[in-house]
């Protein structure tokens, strides 16, 4: 990526106990977008969500397994994205639990690599 070009966002809604072939979704996801080449992926933990199961869990209320909503986040330029979904796109079939995946143009304002 470079500074002032388009990208795409791609944001994947997911709960932190959501697993896929026995490993966390999200760490699937986030090594999985190491291994396709894409610039970075971060993995947000919320506070307090729902989702299409209208059921409200929260870090509030005591819970024996504390599920709460996540959401991973990957930036890069729009055929790496849109070529990575179509890879992962199938693994959401495969999960009993809801999700909800979305894409936005972007504009980067400065890309800077480490070191």
């Amino acid at each position: 990526m470079k500074d002032n070009q388009e990208a795409l966002r791609l944001r994947i809604y997911i709960s932190n106990t959501d697993k896929f072939r026995h490993t966390l979704l999200s760490e699937t996801l986030v090594f999985a977008a190491k291994r396709y080449g894409l610039a970075g992926a971060t993995v947000i933990r919320g506070n307090m969500g729902f989702g299409s199961s209208s059921v409200v869990h929260s870090s509030k209320f005591w819970e024996i397994t504390e599920k709460l909503p996540v959401v991973v986040e990957m930036v890069d330029e729009t055929t790496k994205i849109e070529q990575f979904l179509n890879i992962i796109r199938p693994w959401f079939d495969k999960i009993p639990t809801g999700c909800l995946i979305t894409a936005e143009k972007v504009h980067i304002v400065l890309f800077k690599k480490a070191g």
